[in-house]
Parts: C-alpha cells; sequence; structure tokens
C-alpha cells in the first residue's frame, strides 16, 4: 500500500470507487481545514465531499447526502486515531 489515500473513494460497497482494504486501514478526511467524521465519498481532484445529510433517506433507503466543494485532504489514521474512531 502506499502512504496516501486514493484520489477518490466512496464507503458505498455498491460504488466503483469502494475498496474494502482501504477503509480497513481507517481514512480521515479534512475538509476546508476542518475534521469530517461523515463522508460518504471524496474526491481529491475535483475537490468535492459527500456528506450526510443529518438522518434522513431516500427512496431507495440510501442516507442523502449533500456535495460540498473546497479542499480536500484525506489521510491515513494512526491506530490510536482508529481506536478513537470506533468509540464514538
Amino acid at each position: 500500500m502506499t502512504d496516501m489515500p486514493p484520489d477518490r473513494l466512496s464507503i458505498n460497497p455498491n460504488s466503483p470507487h469502494y475498496d474494502d482494504a482501504i477503509l480497513e486501514r481507517g481514512v480521515g478526511i479534512k475538509f476546508d481545514g476542518n475534521e469530517k467524521t461523515n463522508v460518504d465519498e471524496y474526491c481529491v481532484s475535483e475537490g468535492w465531499v459527500k456528506l450526510t445529510a443529518g438522518k434522513a433517506k431516500d427512496r431507495f433507503g440510501n442516507p442523502m447526502t449533500i456535495k460540498l466543494k473546497g479542499v480536500v485532504e484525506p489521510y491515513f489514521r494512526t491506530p490510536e486515531q482508529q481506536a478513537a474512531a470506533e468509540a464514538e
């Protein structure tokens, strides 16, 4: 594996950008300098993230998302950060 997360990644198993091995390793996202924990998908080269919009669901039962544009900085979490994120 590389030291940098991929350019685009999704947590939806139906997406072509889903990668279970990378998600198990733990990926954190900074968007416009702020840590985001509700990211469903991101793209660094296009500069956007899709965030979960509360508990709302679409007609297929998938969470509703909001697409925001800005500076996206993905990183691999350290084991301590990963444990803290799983505890939340």
